[in-house]
């Protein structure tokens, strides 16, 4: 089955409904344009057929030889060659055809080489409404066959002495506002691609504007499956004052986070804990009942010694825990500041100096630049403290553990590389997880094994990352790399 994106649902919906708009839009137009065309043309011809009318009537009044006047006129006006440019048309010859009649209707003067000169036009309806009085024009075909030879004819009366002594008629070709019509549709053809171009990159700017809080809100919520502890991300306009229904939503995946995270704590600690707790719990029990029973002092001290430390190792793990899981359920910084890196190695350094002075162990710090990061020094301190732990609680006596810092923009990667016994293969993927701990090589004993995961949200909550890796030669190289100022 195949799935559409939201996306391209919306491009696909705006662009047939502005298609559709746009096509029937364009049609009217290209439809309506011609017979606009023919009124412009009309209404010349009404013009000109009146003033004609009126120069006509005149000479007859006047009894002048009417149509030998015309004849002259009109010779010689064909006979001109024209040049006139009417926007990207040039006219180079004159299409206008004048007849005039008598009171009856038959043809008297003829501008057409005075073909039609004594036939009857009353029929007509030009001749025929404007001899009543009323407004004459028609539309006739020269060649039955042919749409395009029509002609538009308007007559107008010849009034002499009160009375219609006549009708003149002007007419020119349809077709002379062919060219016009063309070139306007082809604009209007040219306009509607450009109309379009525009409307699709609208769509497309449109269904962006819409699917990018989605999209927002999609990668925040497989974030929170992958478990990197994001924040909610910032909608713009969609969120304002959290009533648009995108800032609804953002809020409802919040909800939901919470309430699952709630549950997600209950199986991640609650079992694992009860699992760690039980140990030291059973060595308590197990003091507690042989110190009813008679024996020795040095005895009885050494069971009470029992009891206090496994007691100490639960408070241990109850603080630790307690650490990590309100780190877990933080969204965001706080007390953020500058943090000059090297100098907070040193001072950890130097804090950590009672426990490598007893192993022999020689901490080195290399740095070329005094690196600066922002966050929460408490948390970073706390970090790096807890990897430095673990590399002095595997590293031999006499070993060195060295600290680089370099550079990988945008971030500052700090290294730690050890030269103890390495983590066996099957811990590698093992070591960020919750009580997840190796037995130290001087104790046999374990740790909380929470310190690691500590670092791991520390890190993640600074937008950094930590990776802890097996090194050629033997030991361990971990680094954490944070966000350069």
């Amino acid at each position: 089955m195949i799935t559409v994106k939201i996306r391209t649902r919306i491009i696909i919906g705006f662009l047939l409904i502005a298609g559709a708009g746009f096509y029937y839009l364009t049609n009217w137009i290209l439809h309506d344009l011609r017979p606009h065309y023919l009124k412009s043309m009309e209404e010349s011809l009404v013009d000109i057929s009146t003033l004609l009318s009126s120069l006509v009537a005149q000479d007859m009044i006047n009894d002048t030889n009417i149509t030998d006047n015309l004849r002259i006129a009109f010779q010689d006006a064909y006979k001109r060659t024209l040049s006139a440019k009417i926007y990207d048309h040039v006219k180079k010859e004159m299409n206008i055809r004048v007849y005039m009649t008598d009171e009856t209707g038959i043809v008297l003067f003829d501008s057409d080489s005075g073909k039609d000169e004594g036939r009857d036009f009353s029929r007509w309806n030009d001749v025929y409404l404007t001899l009543q009085g009323k407004y004459g024009a028609r539309s006739t075909r020269e060649d039955d066959n042919d749409p395009t030879s029509s002609w538009l004819y308007v007559g107008s009366p010849i009034v002499a002495h009160t009375k219609i002594a006549g009708v003149l008629s002007v007419g020119k070709p349809a077709k002379s506002i062919n060219l016009f019509v063309v070139h306007a549709k082809n604009k209007i053809i040219i306009a509607g691609i450009i109309a379009s171009i525009c409307v699709i990159i609208l769509g497309i700017f449109l269904s962006a504007w819409i699917a990018w809080p989605i999209k927002k809100l999609t990668d925040y919520a497989r974030a929170i499956r992958d478990g990197t502890n994001p924040q909610l991300p910032q909608l713009g306009t969609f969120s304002q004052g959290g009533h648009s229904e995108i800032g609804i939503m953002g809020a409802a995946l919040e909800e939901m986070r919470d309430a699952l995270e709630g549950k997600k704590y209950i199986e991640n600690y609650v079992q694992p804990l009860t699992h760690e707790i039980k140990s030291p719990l059973s060595a308590i029990k197990s003091a507690a009942e042989l110190l009813n029973e008679e024996m020795p002092r040095d005895k009885q001290q050494q069971f009470i010694k029992n009891i206090q430390t496994e007691t100490g190792r639960i408070q241990n793990l109850i603080d630790r825990l307690l650490e990590l899981s309100l780190l877990e359920t933080r969204k965001g910084l706080k007390d953020i500041e500058q943090i000059e890196i090297p100098l907070l190695l040193k001072e950890i350094i130097e804090s950590l100096k009672p426990i490598s002075d007893t192993k022999s162990i020689k901490i080195s710090l290399t740095s070329d630049a005094g690196f600066l990061i922002k966050g929460e020094k408490f948390l970073i301190r706390q970090a790096l403290v807890n990897i430095m732990q673990n590399s002095l609680d595997f590293s031999p006596t006499g070993s060195e553990i060295k600290i680089r810092l370099q550079s990988e923009t945008p971030f500052l990667s700090i290294l730690i590389e050890d030269n103890g016994s390495g983590i066996p293969d099957y811990a590698l993927d093992k070591i960020f997880n919750r009580f997840y701990s190796l037995n130290r090589p001087d104790t046999k004993r374990k740790s909380t094994g929470l310190g690691l995961s500590f670092v791991k949200e520390v890190a993640t909550l600074h937008h950094g990352s930590i990776h802890i890796a097996n090194r050629p030669g033997g030991g361990v190289t971990a680094k954490i790399s944070l966000p350069l100022l």
